[in-house]
Formats: C-alpha cells, structure tokens, sequence
C-alpha cells in the first residue's frame, strides 16, 4: 500500500488535479452556475459555488479513472468508463453540494424551490459534463500523439547518431592500420638498403607514434593538432630522402583551434609524399597552408611532385569537379584509400558541407584542396 508521502500517488494527484484542469473546470462551472442564478431566488455566489463543487467531483474523479483500475476488460473502453463515472457522478455531487450550502439539510422532498434548483443543476451538469470531458479526452489524446511522436523522433535522431559514430568510427578505424603499414614501409625500406639513418628515423617514429596514436581514435581534433602530426611525419620523410623533399607548413592561428576529423591534414600530406614525391627521381616540395575566412576553413596541400599521372583524362586534365555531397572525387593513380576514406568521413563530420578537390600544378605537381566549416573546439 503506498504512503501519503509515495512519488507515485503524488504525481497521480497532481495530473487528476493539475493547475490547468481545474482553472478550465472552475471557469465553465462558473458560467453555468452564473446562468442558473438568473433563474434562480437563492444568492448567485451559493450557485456559482454548488456548480463548481459539481465541476470539480465530476473532474476528480475523471481524472481517477483515468488511472484505476490498471487493467480494464477487453470490451470496456476507459473513455467509455470515464463517461459513465462523469454521468453518474453528477446527480450524487449536486445532491452534495445542496447538502454542505443547506447545513446539512437540503429538504428537496418538501421545498419544491430548492427541488427545482437540484433537478436544474443535475440536468446540466449531465448534459454538459460528458462533452467537457469528450474534449478533454481528445486534447490528450492530441497531446499524447505529439509526445509519442516527438519521442520516436528523439529516439530515430538517437539511432542515426549511434549509427554515425559506428560509421566514423569504422572509417578510422580503416584509417589507422593504413597509415601505420605505409610509416613502417619507408622504415623498412631504409633498414633493407643498410642506411645509417634507420636507427635515427626509427626512433622518431616510436616518439611519433606515441603521440599520434591515441589520436586515431578521438572523434575530432584539430588543425593545430593535426599540424605537429604532419610536421612529426614530414620530419620522418625527409631523413628518409633528405635530397628530395623538403617542405613548408604555414597556419593562421584562427584555424589552429578549428575541428576537423583525425587524420585529415596528415591523410592530405601522406598522399602527396606517397604519390606525388616519393615516385619522382628528383623528388620535390610540399607546401602545407591553412587559413580560416568567413566561417570557412580553406586547407592546400600543393606538391611538386610527378602529378596526377592520369590514363584515361589524358595529360592536364583536373579532378576538381563538385559533386554530390559536396565532397569532390579525383581520378588517376592519386585515389587510393587514404583519400576515399577522407571524402567519407568529411561527408559524416559536415554532412555534405565539404569540398575535396585536386588538381594538377604546372609544370608538373599537384594540389589538394580541402573547404568546411569553421567550428571552434570550444563552445
């Protein structure tokens, strides 16, 4: 049995006797009992107040089979119910509010007046009472569907974000292992030809990878983050061919502080060494640069390398179209994993509000473009 003090009863009070009910209740009691009087030799303010003593029985107790019983008959409605409480309530509460304005003794069998003012109040309240509650039903059901429906929204835009990190993090997850097996290649390459430099290249890589790791896995970072992990990694490079690459890395410092996802900068600058420097005998110059402009972010990876080395295009052909998404897809030997897996995640992190293009640089080279948003890290 619950206690005076149970949450649970309390709260089944204040819905049965909530602030809005029973101002609704009061008004519409009053304004039949207001018309009643006009009929009527006993004072107005004794009839207003026998009608809303009507009004709000009749409400107490729609509102408690609102509730009770829990469980109902298969083939009996609750509104069905909640009527006939409403209906049945009515002559019973008039008689009682005779009774408590009478002092206890309402005579109805001998005084033909007060007979006559009970039959009235009866009668209306039982023809208005089902209709006041008829509304009051629909306007909860009303209220009801908004919730239920607002509630599956919640609940839809719940799933789709769960399912949006599984996805990103699935990317990255992809992002990881390919970005580790390329590093430790150029290791091996330099331990397989006997360099004096292996023992040097591969301690900065474990200083590296201990800082950059932890990273992969984060939902978002920034430029200026991503800037000291493309410079640890450009680093790397050029022990590895000190002749042949060197490169620039400038970021205003509005942008430093702007989100972007993991791997973004480093993706760019990866795939410039890997395709555009790496293959060239002469090798070449990376020039990294990051400005913030309007509430965009503009990022340029331009490479002086072999190009895009396109087949079908033919020579000078570009892969800046804008496509669906906003995230623009290149051709030739320059599309690999690293840069398909980039354009998903952009197209995740900014909802299609990205744009990735390449093109190729004269004489000979490429430049990766890169356009989103501007979020701060901070709110």
């Amino acid at each position: 049995m619950s206690s005076p003090s149970d949450p649970t009863r309390r709260h089944s009070l204040k819905v049965i006797f909530g602030l809005r009910r029973v101002i609704f209740t009061f008004c519409v009691s009053g304004i039949l009992g207001l018309l009643q009087s006009l009929t009527s030799l006993t004072a107005t303010s004794i009839v207003i107040g026998r009608a809303m003593l009507v009004g709000l029985l009749a409400m107490a107790i729609f509102g408690l089979l609102e509730r009770w019983p829990a469980r109902l008959p298969e083939w009996l409605g609750r509104w069905v119910l909640q009527l006939i409480g409403v209906v049945v309530s009515v002559p019973f509460s008039a008689y009682l509010a005779y009774w408590l304005t009478t002092g206890g003794d309402p005579q109805l069998g001998t005084d033909r007046l007060r007979l006559a003012g009970y039959g009235g109040l009866t009668f209306m309240g039982v023809l208005i009472a089902p209709w006041v509650a008829l509304g009051a039903m629909v306007r909860q059901r009303e209220a009801f569907a908004r919730s239920q429906a607002l509630t599956f929204e919640l609940e839809r835009s719940e799933l789709e974000r769960k399912a949006l990190d599984a996805r990103l993090r699935l990317l990255q997850a992809q992002v990881e292992p390919h970005f580790l097996f390329n590093t430790l290649a150029n290791v091996q390459a330099l331990v397989n030809a006997g360099s004096p430099q292996a023992s040097r290249v591969l301690e900065s890589l474990i200083a590296y990878l201990r800082a950059a790791v932890p990273r992969l896995h984060e939902p978002t970072t920034t430029l200026g983050q991503e800037l000291q992990l493309v410079r640890a990694y450009l680093e790397l490079m050029h022990m590895r061919m000190p002749d042949r690459l060197q490169f620039t890395l400038q970021v205003d410092a509005e942008a430093a502080g702007l989100q972007c996802p993991p791997m973004t900068l480093l993706t760019l600058v990866e795939n410039a060494v890997k395709h555009g420097i790496d293959p060239g005998e002469e090798g070449g110059r990376i020039d990294v640069t990051a400005r913030a402009r309007n509430g965009r972010c503009f990022v340029r990876v331009v490479d002086t390398g072999v190009g895009l080395q396109t087949d079908r295009n033919g020579p000078g052909s570009t892969t800046g179209n804008r496509v669906a998404g906003g995230v623009a897809h290149g051709t030739g030997h320059r599309t690999g994993t690293g840069l398909s897996t980039l354009r998903e995640r952009l197209q995740l992190a900014f909802g299609g509000d990205a744009q990735l293009q390449l093109s190729e640089v004269q004489p000979h080279g490429v430049c990766a473009e890169l356009e989103f948003p501007a979020r701060n890290t901070m709110p």
